[in-house]
């Protein structure tokens, strides 16, 4: 299967071609941008580098989206989610998460009421 042509980097000014958004030298500082200036302290505290390990570990184990599978579809997975959210008494324990391609944890997430839907 081909693969899709690289893109130019995000990153202003930046002349490189990449797979994702940025490449590789400016991928760290856009996630570092992203965590200090938009993303609440409070999701730092719940999900730091202790939940990477957990959910690399996770992901590695369970490389396709858990909801496709059931419907028959091999989507790889993006997202790794917590069944019963941590804010809602959830935990990190394997048996309380499932790998999930954007889309379906989307779903999940407007499902729950704590999304609205994107009518884009």
């Amino acid at each position: 299967m081909p693969y899709k042509p690289k893109k130019p980097c995000k990153w202003p000014g930046c002349p490189r071609l990449t797979d994702g958004l940025y490449c590789d030298e400016h991928k760290a500082l856009a996630d570092k941008n992203y965590n200090q200036y938009i993303r609440s302290p409070e999701h730092n505290k719940k999900y730091g580098p202790q939940w990477r390990k957990i959910r690399n570990r996770y992901a590695k184990k369970h490389p396709l989206c858990e909801r496709c599978l059931k419907e028959g579809r091999l989507t790889p997975m993006t997202e790794v989610h917590h069944i019963l959210p941590v804010n809602r008494g959830g935990s990190n324990d394997e048996s309380n998460l499932m790998s999930l391609c954007h889309s379906c944890h989307e779903k999940i997430h407007i499902e729950l009421g704590d999304r609205k839907p994107n009518h884009g």
